[in-house]
């Protein structure tokens, strides 16, 4: 006779295989952390000798389910800001609150509370996307969770880390580490199209076909993202990135609400799998993943939660009811996204989706012993038809709760028995928490009188949290810099006009910045004004740092259409003082060495302070804005002026200095 450590008996068993078997009264067969067998209970008691049976109670008896895309640690950011729009959401609130308070300790405690919420929702694997990976990578695999954990990395400067090329070798080293483990499997999470450059996502790519592992991405999740790179790129989202050869790797692809059906058909042939997620989507009004034509051009889609602060929960059970009714809704057809096949989504597709198959997702031989028990003799879930073999699965989909959930296993372990959490002590965590929360709301509480939040509270705002090299010298002749220009080393992209009339507010509080209110007028050849753009720009720190002859590093903070009259911002931002400067403005993007860069021909008129030129170049990293500095510098030179006698201020420094000399 074989033996077994453990034989779970007595229970409705779904297998969730491809026939989708379902044993009745069924048994499973455990050995160590793997299944060994699935059947008739009669079969596998007379097949299997073992010291251990335990009776499931008639139970449904099923994989546990697979949470395919959220950030685990936002837990302690749950509730922070609801109904509010994606970019006040996500800029005015969670970006700087995870600036202020996003730590290794931080993200242990979230993940650790997410754990124990995944838990008692049935999750048995979570893919994860958030800063300091390898301490939620820790707390996951304490509590005994099995994860895909995915280290973000972004062109912005991040929680754990300043440049991306920190992330980068942050990322390297968690894969390292957590290579091989037995439930973690690290990944790298370049967060969107948006948010990374050509050469973080080549870096990223790179590192996942190197080390054999997944890419996690979010992808067209909101309409303005898609309607960005089309502007910016000439093409859609997926094209974009298959153009940037993102899917030779193992792609989980987050959201995907916004594609059609070719690049529907994109992501299938390079066997990329999708992570859908209804609520997140709904509650910020994101819109709908067509699922349904998805599954039927044979992509692989799985179900997520996304991040507690967007949904605002972990709770499976609810999220795959809800992907359901949705695909239901969307279509106008009842038969869309049926029961069975929602709750593959969850389990057997989630797993492909994910790019774990071979490990979970089915109660298959071989595969680890992931599985959890829902009790569905519950008044909510009575009573009980078997008239069709698919009943069962409606009765999980459309009438169970997450509380019906009595036991959960991972990797052969108990981590919640007879509803017990067996690794983690829910009421020290939510103390924990709410020591965080207080903190937080202090925090905010003090920054909804700055500048920033009122500004984001106008709508529209967008932060480019970027590094700028800039570098500006006084020039008696704009007419000869405009000559040299148009020389062998340079190839000039284009060139615009503008009259620009800045007016810039300051606040009693210095550390809140300055706001600048600017009026471009577009001037054509003739000298005609063709165009009005007005505009914002909160500035924060203007010199960060500086390089050889004055190049200096600075900073971007946000910036927002302007669509009051400035009379409504200066009764609206009340600032403490104003300066206005008027100037004329040629700019010219050019490529000097192969780099782009922005030339500005400046005549400041008011006051008149004459001519300068100002080059300069965004970056995302240290070394990079080294390179630029030199070359801005030598552009200077060979735009036949001197880089020796570069201002070390910029315009309203230089106005101000003027001002108080005249006085």
């Amino acid at each position: 006779m074989n033996k077994a450590n453990l034989i779970l008996k007595n229970a409705t068993v779904l297998t969730m295989d491809e026939q989708f078997h379902i044993f009745s009264p069924g048994a499973v067969a455990i050995n160590n952390d793997s299944i060994v067998d699935v059947g008739k209970e009669t079969d596998i008691i007379a097949k299997y000798e073992t010291d251990q049976i335990i009776d499931c109670e008639g139970k449904i008896l099923m994989p546990g389910l697979i949470n395919a895309h959220t950030h685990v640690p936002m837990t302690l950011l749950r509730g922070l800001a609801d109904d509010l729009r994606l970019d006040v959401w996500l800029m005015g609130y969670m970006m700087p609150v995870e600036r202020e308070f996003v730590s290794p300790e931080f993200v242990r405690l979230g993940t650790r509370l997410a754990c124990a919420e995944s838990i008692r929702s049935g999750i048995t694997t979570f893919v994860d996307m958030y800063y300091f990976e390898s301490d939620v990578a820790e707390a996951t695999a304490e509590a005994g969770l099995r994860a895909i954990c995915g280290q973000t990395v972004l062109k912005f400067s991040t929680p754990d880390a300043t440049y991306y090329e920190e992330s980068l070798e942050y990322a390297e080293n968690f894969i390292k580490k957590w290579k091989d483990h037995p439930l973690i499997v690290p990944s790298i999470a370049p967060h969107a199209a948006y948010t990374c450059t050509d050469e973080i996502l080549q870096a990223c790519t790179e590192l996942a076909i190197r080390y054999d592992i997944p890419l996690h991405i979010h992808i067209a999740e909101t309409a303005s993202e898609v309607e960005d790179i089309r502007e910016e790129s000439g093409m859609p989202v997926v094209p974009y990135l298959k153009k940037r050869d993102i899917f030779d790797a193992k792609v989980i692809a987050a959201h995907c609400v916004h594609i059609d059906e070719g690049e529907m058909r994109t992501l299938q042939r390079a066997g990329a799998g999708v992570a859908h997620n209804p609520s997140s989507n709904l509650k910020l009004a994101s819109g709908f993943a067509n699922t349904t034509r998805m599954l039927e051009l044979g992509l692989n889609v799985g179900i997520g939660t996304d991040g507690p602060s967007s949904n605002n929960d972990l709770d499976m059970i609810e999220e795959i009811r809800l992907a359901s009714m949705i695909a239901k809704a969307v279509s106008g057809d009842p038969t869309a996204l049926p029961a069975r096949q929602t709750l593959a989504m969850a389990t057997s597709m989630g797993a492909k989706a994910i790019h774990m198959d071979h490990l979970v997702g089915s109660i298959v031989p071989g595969k680890r012993a992931d599985l959890i028990l829902i009790d569905i003799g519950k008044v909510h879930n009575s009573p009980n038809f078997r008239r069709s073999p698919d009943s069962i699965y409606s009765q999980v989909i459309y009438a169970a709760k997450s509380t019906d959930i009595s036991d959960v296993m991972v990797n052969g372990k108990w981590l919640m028995r007879n509803y017990t959490l067996l690794t983690l002590d829910e009421k020290v965590l939510m103390e924990e928490a709410q020591i965080y929360a207080d903190k937080i709301d202090a925090f905010l509480i003090e920054r909804e009188q700055s500048v920033i939040s009122k500004l984001i509270a106008i709508g529209g705002a967008m932060e480019e949290e970027s590094f700028e090299v800039q570098a500006k010298v006084r020039i008696s002749n704009p007419d000869l810099i405009i000559e040299s220009l148009y020389q062998d080393k340079i190839e000039v992209i284009y060139n615009r006009h503008y009259h620009e009339y800045d007016t810039y507010f300051y606040f009693e509080d210095e550390n809140q910045g300055r706001l600048r209110y600017r009026e471009d007028e577009f001037i054509d050849a003739k000298g005609e004004v063709i165009n009005v753009r007005s505009r914002l720009t909160m500035i924060g720190v203007t010199r960060e740092g500086s390089f050889d002859r004055d190049v200096m590093l600075s900073r971007s903070r946000y910036y927002a259409p302007a669509s009051h009259s400035l009379r409504f911002y200066r009764e609206y931002f009340e600032p403490s003082r104003e300066l206005d400067i008027e100037k004329d403005r040629k700019r010219y993007q050019v490529i000097y060495q192969g780099v782009d860069f922005y030339v500005n021909i400046d005549t400041l008129i008011e006051p008149n302070l004459g001519h300068f030129l100002e080059v300069k170049s965004r970056t995302w990293s240290r070394e990079d804005a080294m390179k630029k500095s030199k070359l801005i510098a030598d552009l200077i030179e060979y735009l036949g002026a001197s880089s020796e006698k570069a201002e070390i201020q910029d315009y309203p420094e230089i106005v101000e200095n003027f001002l108080n000399l005249n006085r």
